[in-house]
């Protein structure tokens, strides 16, 4: 296997466990008005993921300078063509980051309401869109020889971009609401268990569509062996979430995440942006990638880097494993 090869595989890997962690995260956000009723109901949500939302954010940069790094022709092309859903994604991000840290900084009804507010829309903007890009990414987009995408903004919301959107809003919030079940307690676990259960529902809609979807467009064995994998995974899901087994439910819609991206990306191989003006013009993993010389220094430090990271993160998980629930809320906030 070629160096260009493997670091495709790392930017998958660094995706995939970039939604797998911030996609309950977004759903979380999501979740602080369709799911809490009241101000400590929100905050304990909010404390779900209180000590860990930054850290999971840290598989987005990674992901981001791997591929500048590893692919500047896909990095180049992808963030000049995706401008402008790209840079609403990250106003969304920071954003998000302040209303965090700033939303109890005042106890003013306003203040706090204005806070809450744009934790939930900086949670559920990025969650559509980036399913937006990548189903663009999969699919394909209007590519010229020179590697630069001729098309305008409204080519990036085509059907399947946006079902690629819904499927990835609604996993998301399926994903964390199954996470809230997870981590609290009292009256608003056995909520989040029931919206989970709805929320599971309308995932597999548009789930099952947008896999079939895929496969029929350019699949092959392995994409459809891994869209078997995150059916079966998100059936289970919502059994186990049936039965109240919360650590399973988790787990197996994590697999649903997993899954769902690896099929992405499966399909995706060998190419990393698919021009539909011509197969001739699309970007590969070896007409976009860097020197070979480049990628050695950077496997090197990845496979020192990368051990680390992921230890501190699990740690950081096992530290904050408790449930929390309305008792814990401080009666200031």
């Amino acid at each position: 296997m070629h160096l260009h090869d493997v670091w495709f595989v790392l930017i998958a890997v660094l995706w995939t466990g970039y939604f797998f962690l911030e996609g309950f995260d977004f759903g979380i956000g999501v979740l602080t008005r369709l799911l809490a009723r009241d101000r400590p109901e929100r905050r304990v949500l909010i404390n779900t993921i209180g000590p860990v939302w930054d850290g999971n954010e840290v598989w987005l940069i990674t992901a981001g300078g791997a591929t500048f790094a590893a692919f500047p022709e896909w990095y180049a092309t992808l963030f000049s063509g995706f401008y402008l859903p790209l840079l609403v994604i990250l106003l969304c991000l920071i954003i998000r980051v302040v209303a965090f840290e700033y939303r109890a900084k005042r106890t003013g009804e306003r203040w706090q309401t204005g806070w809450e507010q744009a934790i939930f829309w900086t949670s559920l903007l990025p969650a559509f869109l980036w399913g937006v890009v990548f189903a663009d990414i999969v699919h394909g987009v209007e590519i010229d020889a020179s590697g630069e995408y001729t098309g305008g903004l409204p080519e990036l919301f085509g059907p399947y971009a946006l079902l690629g959107g819904l499927v990835t809003l609604s996993l998301f919030t399926f994903h964390g609401a199954v996470f809230a079940a997870l981590k609290t307690l009292g009256d608003i676990r056995a909520r989040a268990r029931r919206f989970a259960t709805r929320a599971g529902a309308v995932t597999a809609v548009f789930a099952l569509a947008f896999l079939a979807w895929t496969q029929a467009h350019g699949g092959n064995a392995r994409s459809l062996a891994a869209a078997v994998v995150a059916v079966l995974a998100l059936l289970a899901a919502l059994g186990a979430n049936l039965r109240g087994r919360e650590g399973w439910a988790f787990a197996f819609s994590g697999i649903t995440v997993v899954a769902a991206v690896a099929m992405l990306f499966l399909v995706l191989f060998p190419d990393v942006m698919p021009s539909t003006l011509d197969p001739a013009w699309s970007l590969t993993v070896e007409n976009a990638s860097s020197t070979p010389y480049t990628l050695k220094i950077m496997t090197w430090c990845a496979a020192i880097a990368a051990p680390l990271v992921v230890l501190y993160q699990a740690w950081t998980y096992w530290v904050f494993r408790r449930r929390i629930g309305t008792q814990h809320i401080a009666e200031a906030h």
